[in-house]
């Protein structure tokens, strides 16, 4: 199991590399040669949709495990911003946690919030 989380986090850095382009032009340019030798027959014309179908597939997991990590590196920052700042309110740390209607009432607040901020702001603006 450790073998395969060390080879799906650098997966991302191989993937996204420039040897990664440089190697999948060569392969097409490979393939792209030996149509002639093979007649363009429909086995050469079946192996790169086949080959595509397989890489795509493996990515779209690969692009998920990356998202899901780099989501939950980021919410463990800003939660520890929360703790550090005296003001904040500690209790929106975890807030990914919460159920949809949780989530949802405390951003029913934070509107609530920003509506009278935006009153407050304009009842403080000077007259002409």
């Amino acid at each position: 199991m450790k073998l395969l989380l060390r080879l799906v986090r650098r997966s991302p850095e191989v993937v996204g590399s420039p040897w990664a382009l440089l190697l999948s032009t060569a392969s097409i340019l490979v393939w792209l040669a030996l149509g002639p030798l093979v007649d363009f027959s429909d086995a050469w014309l079946v192996f790169p949709a086949t080959a595509t179908s397989i890489g795509a597939f493996l990515i779209v997991f690969l692009i998920q495990y990356t998202q899901n990590r780099d989501t939950a590196a980021m919410q463990l920052k800003l939660d520890e911003l929360i703790r550090g700042l005296t003001d904040a309110r500690t209790h929106l740390v975890g807030l990914e946690h919460l159920s949809d209607e949780e989530f949802a009432e405390i951003a029913d607040e934070f509107d609530r919030l920003r509506r009278e901020q935006g009153r407050a702001g304009r009842g403080a603006e000077p007259t002409q």
